[in-house]
């Protein structure tokens, strides 16, 4: 009809703004975690802060590892959709699978709670609110547990129970052991000093030790002489260990002893380590820290040797990573030397090498995972999961 007005069309705003948007709140989301956790740690006395700041470093440095581990996860996926690698397959997954895009979605997430609790954390100690600040960790870790163990239908149930039924066969190799078992159980070798934090965060927590300076002595209850934290040290290489054990029994090849064997090294370096609290010093130095020393060089030599050799074999790479569509960023991660290099440099393998460093090693390891992981199929190659 003439004279009717016609409503105007409402469009959606583009991606690329929705983009530029939500990097400007995560800017700023950023910023106003960074100003308030200065100003909270400014207002503590100078003796109080060290000891306080190794404290929260205890609580939150796994989870930030955790939360890179993922988003390191989603570039694998990204790198395997890129190139040849057909992981839907060779990870039997089902076709509601997690995407690159959805595990970023969650490692986003995990990205911005983790920094959010630990700057309430650092406000209401400083501000004198300690039994609101001591609660701060636990919530977080118990909130994240939920979500994991969670039967219902949400936050991507068929993923969160496929990646607890894994961790399962992982734990009790009863089975024949599948590409995504020893993927995993790779993995975590990488991750083991982060389990072990893990550990000693929540024995602090059930003993209601949180928001307290008072703990560094090693004799205290979750101080380093606590036999659970050579215990949880070594899990990871033992589940490695038994699966290249019935690897052996289902095939027979002789390179799954060489490759338990490889683990094996690991078990004296973590608990000749862990005696250090257990003997007298003069007994440390003279007699158990050359024998730690020793079998640390062992393990280390034999992991390099190994991985590079057999379980790498670089001379297939060119095969297995025949990109599609190549780009700049994929020429520069997988089409250059100093990437190998840079997955040497970065081999945490070896419990000693784990042992003698602090933040940079945990953080370290994690981007080897992506090299090693993304040269992982070479493994799979020799280990009979993929055909040659």
């Amino acid at each position: 009809m003439k004279g009717a007005s016609v409503p105007a069309v409402v469009g959606m705003p583009s991606p690329l703004f929705l983009w530029r948007f939500k990097a400007i709140l995560f800017l700023l989301w950023g910023l106003c975690c960074c100003k308030i956790g200065w100003d909270s740690v400014m207002r503590m006395s100078a003796d109080l802060r060290d000891l306080f700041l190794y404290e929260v470093f205890l609580y939150y440095n796994p989870l930030f590892l955790v939360a890179l581990m993922i988003w390191l996860w989603g570039v694998n996926l990204w790198v395997f959709a890129q190139s040849s690698v057909n992981y839907v397959k060779v990870f039997d997954l089902a076709q509601t699978h997690l995407s690159h895009r959805e595990i970023w979605r969650c490692a986003t997430w995990l990205t911005l709670i983790v920094p959010t609790s630990m700057t309430a954390y650092l406000y209401l100690y400083s501000h004198g609110e300690v039994s609101l600040a001591a609660s701060q960790p636990v919530l977080l870790y118990a909130i994240l547990l939920i979500v994991l163990l969670s039967p219902f239908d949400m936050f991507y149930l068929s993923s969160r129970f496929y990646f607890l039924r894994t961790m399962l066969r992982i734990v009790l190799p009863l089975q024949a052991i599948t590409f995504p078992d020893f993927f995993l159980a790779d993995i975590f070798t990488s991750m083991s000093k982060v389990f072990s934090d893990l550990e000693r965060s929540v024995c602090r927590m059930v003993n209601r030790q949180v928001a307290t300076i008072a703990w560094f002595e090693a004799d205290s209850i979750c101080g380093s002489h606590s036999i659970a934290i050579p215990l949880v040290l070594v899990l990871p290489y033992l589940c490695r260990f038994f699966q290249c054990i019935r690897q052996y029994k289902d095939t027979k090849e002789k390179s799954c002893l060489l490759n338990a064997l490889k683990y094996s090294t690991a078990v004296p370096v973590i608990f000749l380590s862990a005696l250090k609290y257990h003997v007298f010093p003069d007994q440390w130095v003279s007699f158990y820290r050359p024998l730690w020393l020793i079998s640390g060089v062992i393990n280390s030599l034999y992991s390099f040797y190994w991985d590079i050799k057999r379980d790498w074999d670089l001379s297939i790479l060119t095969r297995i990573f025949m990109f599609k569509s190549p780009s700049t960023w994929t020429s520069l991660l997988y089409g250059r030397n100093w990437g190998v290099l840079l997955g040497v440099r970065q081999q945490p393998r070896s419990p000693l090498h784990m042992d003698i460093q602090a933040v940079g090693a945990s953080s370290a390891q994690l981007p080897h995972s992506v090299c090693d992981n993304s040269f992982g199929n070479a493994e799979a190659v020799s280990v009979g999961f993929l055909p040659r």
